[in-house]
């Protein structure tokens, strides 16, 4: 019989070592988030390996619940407790009748690749992705290249709490080797630059730092490896692209090493963030931008997608209406993009926090740091005249900010969000200004992104995978403008209590 999980742990050591705890807030929007720390620590643990095997379980039957062949490739980051958790998962899984085959250690698009490599309906990447030691989570799809979304989400989340795993025979694990290298052989297929092209990599200690410098080399660019060995502790900073530290940093080894662009990647490889040959950082929607104009320019009448954190340019450049391009503003989040991609047939999606997802010809639709970063070093090598930073300047002026979150707890910020989202549509009904202007537009498909007159625009948003809200600011006008959004967006802020303290600021 399965045992029903307990959403909270007590102070009993008999109890945290012989019954399932989950967290029910881990069971995010597209994929699922814990806090692993010990429970001697001052913030008590959301999940323990009992309840990890109990989330195999589920897993296994939702599998069996949807109609999907029982098969499912599973991997690991290299984080020092994700093996352990990885191999919870996967009793669960057996348990539940599931075939797992153990890819080992992997990069998040390495195991979405095992899918379709191994012929695998499932997957599940044991992965806290860019967030701080002590957290876990794992991401799941069970139809490739898609992951889960809140629909799937929610039904595990059910199964899982409620104990309605179903034990099954027929269980199995094979462990299976070479799927690293096919993974690399198969990214450089085909595939090597014309001209000679220095390339900073930075992986913050990550599992990038395993695959990055390879890749890298073998389509013929020259790699200079920053912080890619391998160490769980990050000693030099998190790896997350979208962080100033780590931004910063590529930025000192571009200057330092002469190198034509900086490309950086987060703990699990699925995002790339950008520095430009002068240490110049570039937010990923604007280098989104430059490659959705190389782009056009091959494929005519191009279809994007793009999410609503992103620059309002893929609307209003020049190039990409000259070109034909079509852009879709839509919901943030991994999942959502890629699903967005894969209905619209669009060729490529783009998110701010460094996810693209390549469609063919170019991927299989799911996002991978290491298919961007080739894209990055393509466009640069069909623009010999021109450096990284050519290609910046010729986009058209805007100011922006980088992606802030206020710290906002799981169980409130969704409340605070219909909150902030009704005051503001109140407010653009009743023709309030900001910085004496009309609110021209409020989108609310995913938080609200409030549009004045001039096209300045400021998100607030719940973040999907941490007690967050997502805060994101631009004006095509001035940086004065940009700075007031933001100011009148903490002003907002203050109103709600639940709100803390933003990690970074403007």
């Amino acid at each position: 019989m399965t045992r029903k999980p307990s959403p909270a742990i007590s102070s009993n050591t008999i109890e945290i070592e012989t019954q399932p705890l989950v967290k029910p807030t881990g069971f995010r929007e597209y994929d699922a988030r814990w806090w692993f720390g010990l429970p001697s620590e001052e913030k008590p643990s959301e999940l323990n390996l009992y309840g990890v095997q109990a989330l195999g379980e589920g897993l296994g039957t939702l599998m069996y619940e949807r109609g999907v062949d029982p098969k499912i490739a599973v991997g690991h980051d290299f984080r020092h407790y994700s093996l352990g958790i990885k191999q919870a998962l996967m009793l669960g899984l057996i348990n539940a009748g599931i075939e797992v085959l153990d890819i080992g250690l992997a990069l998040s698009p390495m195991a979405y690749f095992a899918q379709f490599h191994l012929d695998a309906a499932g997957v599940a990447m044991v992965t806290a992705s860019h967030n701080k030691n002590g957290w876990t989570g794992v991401k799941m799809g069970i139809e490739a290249p898609l992951t889960f979304g809140p629909d799937e989400m929610s039904r595990l989340k059910n199964i899982v709490l409620n104990a309605e795993s179903k034990a099954r025979s027929g269980g199995s694990y094979k462990y299976v080797d070479g799927v690293r290298d096919a993974y690399i052989k198969d990214l450089t297929k085909g595939i090597k630059l014309e001209n000679k092209i220095k390339v900073v990599a930075a992986c913050g200690n990550g599992t990038a730092g395993a695959f990055a410098e390879e890749v890298l080399t073998a389509i013929g660019a020259e790699v200079v490896p920053v912080e890619c060995e391998l160490d769980y502790t990050f000693p030099n900073y998190n790896p997350n692209p979208e962080d100033m530290k780590m931004l910063h940093a590529m930025a000192d080894a571009v200057k330092a090493n002469s190198a034509d662009v900086g490309l950086g990647f987060d703990g699990d490889g699925d995002r790339c963030g950008v520095v430009d040959n002068e240490g110049e950082e570039i937010f990923a929607d604007k280098v989104g931008v430059m490659l959705a104009r190389d782009l056009s320019a091959i494929h005519k009448d191009a279809q994007f997608v793009v999410d609503v954190k992103s620059t309002g340019l893929y609307n209003t450049d020049p190039v990409l209406i000259e070109n034909g391009a079509k852009t879709d503003y839509y919901k943030t989040g991994h999942s959502y993009i890629k699903r967005r991609v894969n209905e619209l047939d669009a060729l490529v999606g783009f998110e701010k926090s460094g996810h693209y997802f390549f469609n063919a010809p170019i991927g299989r639709g799911y996002d991978d740091g290491l298919v961007s970063a080739i894209a990055i070093l393509q466009m640069l090598d069909r623009n010999p005249e021109k450096s990284m930073a050519d290609l910046r300047r010729d986009l058209p002026m805007t100011w922006g900010s980088p992606t802030m979150s206020p710290y906002c707890a799981d169980e409130e910020k969704y409340d605070v969000i219909e909150k902030i989202i009704a005051e503001a549509q109140k407010d653009a009904q009743a023709g309030e200004t900001i910085l004496g202007q009309k609110i021209v537009d409020v989108n609310t498909v995913n938080g609200v992104r409030m549009t004045l007159e001039d096209g300045t625009w400021g998100l607030m948003r719940a973040s999907s995978n941490t007690p967050n809200l997502v805060v994101v600011v631009e004006s095509p006008a001035s940086e004065e403008n940009m700075i007031g959004m933001f100011r009148e967006i903490e002003r907002r802020l203050a109103g709600h209590p639940e709100i803390g303290e933003f990690d970074q600021k403007i």
